[in-house]
């Protein structure tokens, strides 16, 4: 008793193939199957490059933000003295920076004088902001402390100020330059208050990889700013540092507890969650656009397999009349359209993994055609154009790209499976 043959058996693979590489004097698409293949695997690689683009500004934008600033700011709420001044100093700082850093989770808790203040150099002016803090925390802080470049030793700080490299790059200043810090909090006099100003050593120079702390921020050692700004014995904040800032919220009711009862918290996601979650929908939006685009190159798919049936309809009407079913003729154009998405998702795949890989030459040979400035680290913040491939990423472009192509596949294969042989054959 003879038996069907099983599903996609190999002579359904041989006819499949028979088909894709066909001519088209032969009845074939070639033509149309290589557009459809270029259209898919372009859709892939951008994809992919988007995403691995997207994934790689958040990551840069989030390490910046937690190499270079606290993940965690506490303060004082204000408070009113007797004869009407106000002020959110911390006086028992110590105290307070030693009961945050016995908190499970805290690796570092960094008393500070924060102010802004005009620095000045060969008639050069910046405007900045000041970071008094101690040495042995400036060290705690891993962009400053480990930055992708440096002037000078961090082991020099306390015999100077620390800049960044885009504070020197306004004021001219180079190492061992001396720099003039003016504020206009200064002190007071029967005549109003006159600024104060003071000049300090450039003794290290460090570019923290991201735009506007390197072009604003100064560090100071901690006593030299309480003198400077009139903190005698006093702080402005404490800046904590964690060990998990993703779960900053978890921590912040015992860093409350241990601060006291004046205290407040300003985490990292309060000053960055709204950039952060505007992220996330763009990348959202941006997967949807582009997954459009992975349709409109599967769609191309369907135009071809329609063409290649109606030029095949002799064909399908003989192997109908040798004995094959409706499910082996499904199955034949269903491979030619799925290895047609199938080959040209692998190549995009590739493609836009390259892409991602080799992001910085690409990037520096279409600056260098276009005359430089395409990437201006003033708007976006950080200097380069990242890119970092997530395997999530890439796992759901190629899961999107054969679904597509697959299921679009099924509509002319099963136009080819209910052709009526007799029809294909009446006017042969």
């Amino acid at each position: 008793m003879a038996t069907s043959p099983p599903p996609f058996a190999r002579f359904e693979f041989l006819i499949a193939w028979r088909y894709l590489r066909a001519r088209r004097a032969e009845g074939g698409v070639s033509v149309m199957t290589w557009i459809s293949l270029l259209g898919v695997m372009l859709s892939v690689a951008a994809l992919i490059a988007t995403l691995s683009v997207r994934a790689g500004f958040r990551a840069e934008f989030v390490d910046t933000i937690l190499g270079a600033n606290a993940h965690a700011t506490i303060y004082q709420s204000l408070d009113v003295s007797e004869t009407g001044q106000t002020s959110r100093t911390i006086a028992d700082y110590q105290a307070m920076a030693e009961r945050l850093e016995a908190v499970p989770g805290v690796t570092s808790a960094a008393p500070l004088v924060r102010a802004q203040v005009m620095a000045n150099l060969r008639g050069a002016n910046a405007g900045v902001e000041v970071f008094g803090i101690a040495p042995e925390d400036l060290a705690t802080i891993p962009r400053i402390a480990n930055p992708e470049e440096a002037e000078g030793q961090l082991q020099d700080f306390p015999n100077g100020i620390a800049i960044g490299s885009g504070v020197a790059r306004e004021l001219g200043a180079f190492l061992g330059d001396r720099i003039r810090i003016i504020s206009p909090d200064g002190a007071r006099t029967a005549f109003g208050t006159s600024p104060r100003a003071s000049a300090y050593d450039a003794s290290y120079i460090f570019t923290a990889g991201r735009y506007d702390i390197d072009r604003t921020r100064v560090y100071m050692p901690l006593e030299e700013a309480q003198l400077f700004f009139n903190r005698d014995g006093v702080v402005d904040e404490i800046e904590v540092m964690v060990e998990d800032p993703d779960n900053i919220e978890a921590i912040v009711p015992a860093l409350l507890e241990a601060a006291g009862p004046r205290a407040l918290v300003w985490t990292w996601k309060d000053s960055s969650g709204a950039f952060l979650r505007a992220l996330t929908v763009e990348d959202n939006v941006m997967f949807v656009i582009l997954s459009i685009l992975v349709l409109i190159a599967s769609l191309n798919i369907i135009s071809g397999l329609i063409m290649l049936v109606k030029n095949k309809g002799r064909d399908i009407g003989i192997l109908r009349t040798m004995g094959l079913s409706e499910g082996s003729i499904l199955r034949i154009f269903f491979l030619c359209g799925a290895s047609i998405g199938t080959i040209g998702t692998i190549l995009g795949v590739i493609l836009g993994c390259a892409f991602a890989i080799w992001i910085d030459p690409i990037f520096s040979f279409v600056n260098f055609v276009s005359g430089g400035g395409v990437w201006d680290p003033e708007i976006r913040g950080i200097y380069a154009l990242p890119a970092k491939l997530e395997w999530g990423d890439v796992g759901a472009a190629v899961a999107l790209a054969l679904f597509l192509s697959w299921v679009v596949t099924l509509f002319p294969a099963r136009r080819a499976a209910r052709m009526n042989p007799v029809e294909a054959l009446r006017y042969e």
